[in-house]
């Protein structure tokens, strides 16, 4: 008789609560701890407690929604732009001083607009399939741009009549017990969450569409619904922290939600949930989100110091705080969301702890989890359709044929717009010029962002790249008195090391792009603060200002004088900036179109597993592409500080957004495998003549910036829709076949 035995991998992982959980509440009081010996004074108090669980509780509750994304294998960076804008909507229908709706009424229309964002997310994402990242960054910049012109950058506050409605704000204000009633609120919406998730068929249905969402599609289980449920939950949790935080501070800003994505993604992250889906509990996110909250306080609280001040020659302590510059608590937790991230893959799944722990009992260690993604990829090739029928085309089909062609023809169009409107205006050489210097920027960052997504990659940084290089050379020019050869190389310097990261952490770690640059993005946004103390500097040499003027005043400044004629009013209206992007345009348009390189770069973001067999070196390429954009964001941020000759920290906002709209316009595939640096010229001059016709002011009247943002985050849908059903599903070739298939059916039959 033959025994068979079998082995045991272990138990299944508890899905309510396990060790993580508690390895985080012990670091939790560690870090209290600590921050009571570095500040007593605040941290040594029961207040300090209660304010960091009343604070944690809204970032919890939307953490709960998150965490149904994020194992769904999803990301949602709307939520801290539906938390600002719910909470401003609220502002804006009960307030006196605008609708003076009642406090139901009010409450009702923003669950009600809470779920229709979540809708639209969800629509977007699984039935349009619009990349998650690419959908929740742009209602998050619609967001923000919503509650910018809502609130006219001003506060709304609604203290009086909200005293007329104790049975609402009293959810935002202690209770005779001595807590905020937010704290038990967001328990009850923490266990309900815990329970749904680890307990009921829902949560069944999230871990299997996040751990193998084609083995759950063969499973029966409908996966589009799944994932439009988690944005539903994400969205309505945002709205209800919106809404608590209305009741407490009965009143509003325009800095509502600024950031909160990072911290409640961070906070998933922390919790034990992973990016790559299918793993997650709710009781770790919301004590990932009080350990981000807790560190947020102790880094914004800083310690008490002592100071010596001379008076009349007596020495006088005089007792102070010390707190960090400007910029350094977002570098944190930047770095604080790319750290988390890489625990998930390096500690939870290889199981360092439970090891290390089996190692020192001198047991066999427990088995690592599978590391790696999905178990079933297709391979597939982007735009072949496409280039296909423009090979196969002739004459100015072959033109229109073209990926790019859209973006020529709209540029075209939309100039004429602008002289139709403004003939007296666009007909003036110094504004066309005016206008091509705003393209000029763009236009550089857009040539490195091209390779990129040619690559199959994002990158979310560039206009924060773009802010760090300027605060660089700023910094060195103003502060240390540096001469402008060392302020460009030092900006130049900067702008590459955040690069250099962005690809050491996707290529390197194997972190999803868009993760690695959304860190990045905030790292070096608070740094190009940090440096410059967020304040705006002026005053640099002649020198480097040159980088920034015409052609004519260099001349002039070297002492050549260009007679009277075509040339000399060329010379007048074009600037070197304008030039060094041409030539930059040039060399990186003829390597990407007609050397090895640039095919291999499209043969790794048409199929990387393909290129990989073909022997290219993919992470080569994607390495190489990501440094190759922040060269480029680089040179358009010491660009910036010469043509303004001052910085401010908030060069480059939105950039980002307009850079990634112009690829995608220009014809390049936010799936990867396709682009063009002429496309991309043309995509960004579209968005230029956008931002200039919409700015423009006709009989009087301007569109506010603010509206002018969310307007381009829409055309950034709209090019991605256009990329996704157009050029790579052709729907509308498909619809044409279909027709004719349907007439010649018809003829059959009739005949």
């Amino acid at each position: 008789m033959t025994l068979i035995t079998t082995t045991s991998l272990g138990r299944a992982p508890p899905q309510l609560v396990g060790g993580w959980e508690i390895g985080l509440l012990i670091f939790l009081a560690l870090l209290y701890f600590g921050g009571a010996l570095v500040n007593p004074t605040f941290f040594g108090s029961t207040e300090a407690l209660h304010a960091l669980l009343r604070d944690t509780s809204r970032v919890g509750i939307i953490a709960v929604g998150m965490t149904f994304v994020i194992v769904n294998r999803d990301l949602d960076l709307s939520v801290g732009s539906i938390y600002g804008l719910i909470a401003v909507v609220f502002a804006r229908l009960f307030a006196p001083s605008f609708l003076d709706l009642g406090v139901t009424t009010s409450v009702v229309l923003c669950i009600l607009l809470g779920v229709v964002l979540g809708l639209i997310n969800g629509v977007l994402i699984t039935i349009l399939r619009v990349p998650a990242f690419i959908a929740t960054l742009t209602t998050l910049l619609i967001g923000r741009g919503f509650v910018l012109a809502l609130t006219h950058g001003q506060a709304i506050y609604y203290s009086d009549k909200a005293a007329g409605h104790p049975l609402f704000f009293h959810l935002g204000e202690t209770n005779v017990l001595g807590f905020n009633n937010q704290i038990p609120i967001a328990i009850v919406v923490m266990a309900i969450g815990a329970y749904v998730l680890a307990k009921t068929r829902w949560g069944y249905e999230t871990f299997a569409t996040g751990g193998n969402e084609q083995a759950a599609i063969y499973a029966g289980i409908a996966t589009s619904w799944v994932r439009i449920r988690a944005y539903l939950i994400s969205s309505l949790c945002a709205t209800l922290a919106a809404l608590l935080s209305a009741a407490q501070d009965k009143g509003v800003t325009p800095l509502y939600g600024v950031t909160w994505e990072l911290t409640v993604i961070a906070s998933v992250i922390i919790g034990g949930a992973s990016i790559l889906g299918g793993r997650g509990r709710v009781v770790g996110s919301c004590l990932g989100a009080a350990l981000v909250v807790l560190i947020d306080k102790v880094l914004r609280e800083g310690w008490p110091i002592t100071r010596i001040i001379v008076i009349d020659g007596q020495n006088i302590p005089v007792n102070a705080k010390y707190t960090l510059p400007a910029g350094a608590v977002l570098v944190f937790l930047g770095l604080l969301l790319v750290v988390a991230v890489l625990i998930e893959p390096y500690l939870m799944r290889r199981q360092v702890a439970a090891r290390l722990w089996a190692w020192l009992r001198s047991r066999p260690p427990p088995p690592a989890y599978e590391i790696g993604g999905i178990a079933v990829e297709g391979a597939q090739t982007k735009g072949a359709m496409v280039t296909d029928m423009a090979l196969s085309a002739t004459g100015l089909g072959k033109f229109l044929a073209r990926r790019d062609a859209l973006a020529v023809i709209l540029t075209a169009l939309l100039w004429l717009t602008g002289l139709v409107l403004r003939p007296d205006y666009w007909w003036n050489l110094s504004n066309t010029f005016a206008i091509l210097l705003n393209y000029t920027e763009l236009a550089l960052i857009t040539v490195g962002l091209t390779y990129v997504i040619a690559a199959g990659d994002i990158d979310l940084s560039v206009g924060a790249v773009l802010a760090l290089a300027g605060s660089a050379a700023a910094y060195f020019l103003k502060v240390l008195g540096a001469d402008p050869f060392t302020a460009v190389a030092m900006g130049l310097l900067a702008g590459m090391a955040a690069g250099l990261v962005n690809a050491i952490v996707t290529v390197g770690f194997k972190l999803p792009a868009f993760i690695a640059t959304l860190g990045m993005f905030y790292i070096a946004r608070g740094l190009a603060a940090w440096f410059v103390a967020g304040q705006q500097l002026t005053g640099w040499p002649e020198g480097y200002n040159l980088l920034g003027r015409k052609v004519n005043d260099i001349l002039l400044h070297f002492g050549i004088s260009l007679a009277d004629g075509v040339l000399r009013s060329v010379a007048e209206v074009v600037s070197v900036q304008t030039v060094w992007m041409l030539l930059v345009a040039l060399i990186a348009g003829v390597v990407l179109a007609y050397t090895p390189f640039g095919q291999k770069v499209y043969a790794t973001g048409g199929n990387v597993r393909a290129a990989a067999y073909a022997g290219i070196n993919t992470n080569r390429m994607r390495f190489v592409s990501l440094l190759l954009a922040a060269l480029c964001a680089s040179m358009a941020g010491i660009i910036n500080v010469a043509y303004f000759r001052s910085f401010n920290p908030v060069a480059g906002q939105f950039r980002e957004l307009d850079a990634i709209a112009s690829v995608i316009i220009g014809g390049g595939s936010i799936f990867g495998g396709y682009g063009t640096v002429i496309g991309a010229l043309a995509g960004a001059a579209v968005i230029t003549l956008v931002r200039a016709l919409l700015q423009l002011n006709v009989q009087g009247f301007s569109m506010p910036q603010h509206w002018i943002n969310v307007f381009i985050g829409v055309i950034l849908i709209v090019a991605v829709l256009v990329d996704i059903w157009v050029r790579q599903a052709n729907i509308f070739g498909r619809l044409r076949t279909r027709l004719t298939k349907g007439a010649r059916t018809s003829e059959t039959v009739h005949g």
